[in-house]
């Protein structure tokens, strides 16, 4: 049966990559001085906007994909006679994957030949477009619908993420740093480097002192991590922070040779929770 590959706005990926390779997408909801938009990689709300409002001090707000909204967009392939392989953002950072699970049970009763698969990436923003990049690579190949989710499945979580934050109060709202502990990182300019663990959770790894520092852990990380580094096709996302993408670009390509790198920035439903100024490194590793 022929199939579709379906992912989700919290790829992260250039709105550019996604209409060439004409990939279909489900954008994530963002809800923004009391308006809703949906997530389209920067379409209808640029990210300079986007980055600007939250700056001048407003704090949108996120919502899952609900089963209504996925049954709708399973629907348009069902009816084509397609099956589906969905990429789906980490499922311990959204109940989106939940809802889509639910989605394709409640078809696969409406229709007798449904042949939907939903993963869970387990990843997130431009981690989650890496896994995107090199399934569609393989789609486009040619692969079969099986063969494309073992390959998934096996290399998942090799995809490694690494990334700091300027501002620690975005991740306070998320629980993810208490409100004494952002307030003291603030003042003497502490900076957390995190990772997506193997369950797809921001799990914070140390401190460092100074945003430069921080940038050049990213890189430390890379340097211990990466597999063939040669080979690797590299993304860097960020928070409207392209300056210090650049920079950690910089550094790793004054000391290995590079496949490819993709910068983009991080689309409104992460940004909302990891705020301006984050970046984040995004490549293939023996694990996390």
């Amino acid at each position: 049966m022929e199939y579709v590959l379906l992912i989700d706005s919290c790829s992260d990926l250039p709105r550019e990559y996604v209409e060439e390779n004409k990939i279909p997408f489900i954008g994530y909801n963002c809800n923004l001085s009391g308006k809703d938009y949906i997530d389209d990689f920067g379409k209808t709300l640029a990210y300079k906007e986007f980055y600007d409002i939250v700056r001048g001090g407003e704090m949108p707000t996120t919502a899952q994909v609900n089963v209504y909204r996925y049954a709708e967009e399973f629907k348009k392939y069902l009816n084509a006679g397609k099956g589906i392989v969905y990429i789906c953002f980490s499922s311990a950072l959204s109940g989106s994957y939940n809802s889509a699970l639910m989605a394709k049970e409640m078809l696969e009763e409406e229709f007798s030949n449904a042949d939907i698969t939903v993963i869970d990436s387990r990843c997130a923003s431009l981690g989650e477009g890496l896994l995107v990049y090199y399934a569609n690579e393989l789609y486009m190949q040619g692969y079969s619908k099986e063969e494309l989710v073992k390959w998934i499945e096996e290399n998942k979580l090799k995809i490694n993420h690494w990334f700091t934050v300027d501002d620690l109060n975005h991740l306070k709202r998320g629980g993810r740093v208490s409100s004494f502990g952002a307030a003291v990182g603030t003042i003497l300019s502490i900076k957390p480097v995190l990772h997506v663990d193997n369950e797809g959770r921001l799990i914070p790894i140390t401190k460092v002192k100074g945003r430069k520092q921080s940038l050049r852990m990213l890189v430390d990380k890379f340097r211990e991590m990466a597999v063939n580094p040669e080979e690797q096709v590299v993304f860097i996302s960020h928070g409207d922070s392209l300056e210090d993408a650049k920079y950690v670009e910089k550094l790793i390509l004054e000391e290995f040779k590079i496949k490819k790198i993709m910068i983009n920035n991080i689309g409104p439903v992460i940004g909302t929770h990891s705020g301006p100024g984050t970046i984040a490194l995004f490549f293939i590793g023996n694990n996390r």
